[in-house]
């Protein structure tokens, strides 16, 4: 929307006119920025003639529903960022963070869709993302990266949620868990977890307005290949990935149980443990008991 002023008004195009009494501007009337509050437009002046004036101004039309150049810019940057924050102007550190969020992102979902050229084990070669044609969370073009800043990304994570492998001369990178692609093969990704006596604790994370959907179908892996479980509680230092640090509910898997009827659980290199259960449900059978946290009392179920 555009609006000028003349010497006897200010017509704000396609919307209204509003008539002012006959004024005669000067310059310090015309510098700056003035903010007409009654309207909700900020102006900028334009032109300090002594008969006329001119002025634009950017403003939010309600028949784009918000949409200009703002909002063509966000959509362009949350098609690479996902659900991230971040834009120009980060400090090292953030560019790398940056980075590293992006990579999970690529590594756990969006191998197909970028035809990258992903193993059963989830590795893919670093020159070959570093080829693609994306941005990270901090609008750094994801091929002015280099192996190093890749290497740094992995080392600073605090999740571990990446692997490196150096293969006959050539750096490969993976994700170590939260696949939704189906390219990878657990047993590929993952080490077999073979007795209960392997797991002291197995728990999964979730939200008590989850709980009556639980109780009635099981955990499921949703989009994801694996439900997933921690090997210990959320303020635990051993424990680095599995659960939000927010969850307010917690279910303990029966490991033993679990194993002697068949159902296949694995831990990834970043000490998560996984299960497809059955047909991609974890049973309520198969519960040991359900808690609250953090004040850990026992829910009936």
């Amino acid at each position: 929307m555009w609006a000028s002023v003349t010497g006897n008004g200010i017509r704000i195009l396609r919307y209204c006119y509003v008539c002012l009494p006959p004024v005669t501007p000067t310059p310090s009337s015309l510098s700056g920025l003035s903010l007409l509050t009654r309207f909700g437009v900020l102006v900028s002046m334009e032109n300090n003639s002594a008969k006329s004036s001119s002025f634009s101004a950017f403003a939010h039309s309600s028949r784009s529903g918000g949409r200009g150049r703002g909002g063509t810019m966000r959509d362009d940057r949350e098609r690479s960022r996902g659900r991230g924050g971040g834009g120009g102007g980060s400090s090292g550190k953030d560019k790398i963070d940056a980075l590293g969020r992006l990579l999970t992102r690529i590594l756990r979902h969006m191998a197909s869709e970028l035809n990258l050229n992903m193993r059963s084990d989830g590795y893919v070669r670093v020159q070959d993302l570093l080829k693609l044609n994306m941005k990270t969370f901090a609008n750094i073009p994801l091929r002015s990266h280099t192996i190093d800043d890749i290497r740094e990304a992995v080392r600073k994570d605090n999740k571990q949620r990446f692997g490196l492998l150096e293969e006959n001369g050539e750096l490969l990178i993976r994700a170590n868990q939260g696949h939704t692609v189906t390219i990878v093969e657990s047993e590929s990704l993952l080490k077999p977890i073979l007795s209960a006596e392997e797991v002291t604790v197995c728990v999964h994370g979730s939200y008590k307005r989850n709980l009556e959907s639980i109780l009635e179908s099981g955990l499921k892996h949703m989009k994801r290949l694996h439900v997933h479980f921690s090997c210990g509680l959320p303020m635990d230092g051993e424990v680095i990935s599995g659960m939000r640090r927010d969850v307010n509910l917690l279910i303990f898997l029966d490991v033993r149980k679990a194993l002697e009827d068949g159902m296949k659980l694995y831990i990834s290199d970043n000490k998560v443990i996984l299960t497809e259960g059955f047909d991609g449900v974890v049973p309520v059978k198969y519960f040991e008991k359900i808690e609250s946290w953090p004040d850990r009392q026992t829910i009936p179920f």
